[in-house]
C-alpha cells in the first residue's frame, strides 16, 4: 500500500497558445522535468494567453485529483505597455487562486520586456516552476 506521502504528485498545466513555438517547448521541459521529480502533469488546458489563464486555472484547482498547478507563458515586449499590464494582472490573479484554493500555483511565465530571442533562453525556466509546485505540495502535506 503506498502512504500518501509517496503518492506521485498529480500536476495541471495551463499553457498559453500566444507565442506557442516558445510555450509548447515550455510545456515538454516542464513534463520531462514533473517525471524526473516523481510527478506527472496530468490534464494540459492550453489558453489563447497569459492573460486568460485564470478561468482555466481555477477549474483544475477545483478538481480533487490536481494537487497543484503550473503556468507557462511567455509575454514578449511590444510597442506598448501592453506586456506589463497583462503579466501583472495575471500575476495576482495566480497568487490569488493560489490561496484560495489551498494549492500551489507555479509561476512559470517569462517577461515583461523582453525579446523573442529573450523568451527562447529562458525556455527551461518552466522547469523551475514545476520544481516550485512539487516542493512546496511536498512540504505542505505534513
Amino acid at each position: 500500500m503506498v502512504k500518501d506521502k509517496e503518492k506521485p504528485i498529480q500536476i495541471g498545466a495551463v499553457v498559453s497558445e500566444f507565442n506557442y513555438d516558445i510555450t509548447m517547448m515550455m510545456l515538454e521541459r516542464a513534463k520531462e522535468h514533473a517525471q524526473f521529480l516523481g510527478s506527472e502533469i496530468t490534464k494540459i488546458v492550453k489558453v489563447p494567453g497569459v492573460f486568460d489563464m485564470g478561468l482555466a486555472i481555477k477549474k483544475l484547482l477545483k478538481l480533487e485529483e490536481i494537487d497543484a498547478v503550473v503556468c507557462l507563458g511567455a509575454v514578449i515586449e511590444g510597442d506598448t505597455d501592453h506586456d506589463e499590464v497583462v503579466i501583472s494582472h495575471a500575476a495576482r490573479k495566480i497568487a490569488d487562486l493560489s490561496v484560495e484554493f489551498e494549492k500551489p500555483v507555479g509561476f512559470g511565465i517569462s517577461g515583461p520586456g523582453m525579446s523573442r530571442l529573450q523568451a527562447q533562453e529562458r525556455i527551461d525556466r518552466a522547469k523551475s516552476a514545476v520544481e516550485a509546485v512539487v516542493k512546496l505540495h511536498r512540504r505542505l502535506r505534513l
